[in-house]
């Protein structure tokens, strides 16, 4: 497989997509069958797949089922969920679980791993110890929306490499270049994207839409530039990944990309985005807000838009108001500081929909 190439499966059947790009990538050729190869899904939080959250176990089972036939015994599943949830029951909710004791492949809880500080051109990072010890690492994402990046595929995936302290970090600091910076230090040895029905406007999930395509790459920069148009995005609207191409993570997508159609089954190419984030953002005053905690206020105020009831003022949210006094609508603990706030870390989206109808 080339560098400036992605492979497209069309279909319906994850698991047959699985075995067909792991098997056209050709990759694993240059493999060594002790290699400790993991397999990184999106299992932000514990939703199934069908809601357009997550990563498709059926996915996994076909690269797993392939590379077992090939004489690749050493494998993991490596994941670590948001703060706002737990990646063992994220593992049990999504199927992993079952995935792992039918085709005996351990799963390893990154939340409760061990750290090591690594160093990027702009500043330490720490990642993952289990992550680090891996000889080969294939990435597995979920091509969908994000309600602050706007859209999360190769790149973000990566996220779930570093410890939960390492993500209230990045919020801290804005997403867009830590993520970029982690993409200089990790480097997957290849990317198989799940874009059967991922949700184009919440990484939560909760509106799937079907694209009926998987896709392959060993390019994170060049995957998520494609992927950006398929949601109906430009590059421009997704600052981490030109920022990832400027650090040497990989290169964008233009006219000397290959595209490869391995089959000919009916796909949607692209979707349109219901742009729902942008509109009931306008509502919100955000200074450093954690994913888990801003998607659920988008989905709050989704059931407020559709009971003609939304809040008239801003609504503030975030880490960089911690420990300020405010006047206003606060969501969660760090809008203790106040005058109205809902307690929670994250607050669930019911409790800030029924807290913003009283305020």
């Amino acid at each position: 497989m080339q560098e400036n190439e992605i492979l497209h499966w069309f279909g319906t059947d994850p698991f047959e997509a699985g075995r067909a790009l792991m098997e056209q990538s050709g990759q694993w050729k240059f493999w060594n069958k002790e290699d400790l190869i993991g397999l990184k899904p999106n299992l932000v939080v514990a939703k199934k797949a069908a809601s357009g959250a997550t990563t498709h176990p059926e996915f996994a089972a076909g690269i797993i089922t392939f590379l077992q036939e090939q004489g690749f015994a050493n494998l993991q599943i490596l994941e670590g969920s948001w703060v706002g949830d737990r990646t063992e029951r994220a593992f049990r909710v999504c199927g992993f679980t079952d995935l792992s004791e039918e085709y005996g492949v351990p799963l390893i809880d990154l939340q409760k791993d061990e750290s090591v500080t690594l160093e990027s051109t702009n500043g330490d990072y720490r990642i993952c110890r289990s992550i680090l010890e891996l000889d080969r690492l294939i990435n597995l994402p979920v091509l969908k929306g994000h309600c602050q990046t706007y859209m999360t595929c190769a790149l973000k995936n990566l996220k779930g490499c570093i410890p939960d302290s390492e993500k209230r970090r990045y919020h801290s600091e804005g997403l867009h270049q830590p993520i970029a910076d982690l993409n200089e230090i990790l480097r997957p040895d290849l990317i198989l994207v799940d874009a059967l029905e991922g949700d184009p406007d919440f990484e939560e999930g909760g509106n799937p839409c079907r694209m009926n395509q998987f896709m392959a790459a060993v390019d994170p920069v060049l995957m998520d530039s494609y992927g950006a148009g398929l949601l109906g995005l430009s590059v421009r609207d997704v600052p981490y990944i030109e920022k990832a191409a400027r650090l040497g993570a990989g290169s964008l997508f233009d006219e000397s990309t290959v595209l490869t159609w391995l089959n000919k089954g009916e796909a949607v190419r692209g979707v349109q985005r219901t742009a729902m984030a942008e509109r009931l953002g306008g509502l919100v005053e955000e200074d450093s807000a954690c994913s888990a905690c801003y998607a659920s206020l988008m989905q709050a105020l989704a059931v407020l838009e559709q009971e003609d009831a939304l809040p008239a003022g801003p609504v503030l949210i975030g880490q960089g108001y911690q420990g300020k006094t405010l006047e206003g609508c606060g969501i969660g603990r760090c809008l203790e500081g106040c005058s109205s706030h809902v307690k929670g870390c994250p607050p669930a989206p019911e409790a800030i929909a029924a807290f913003l109808r009283r305020n």
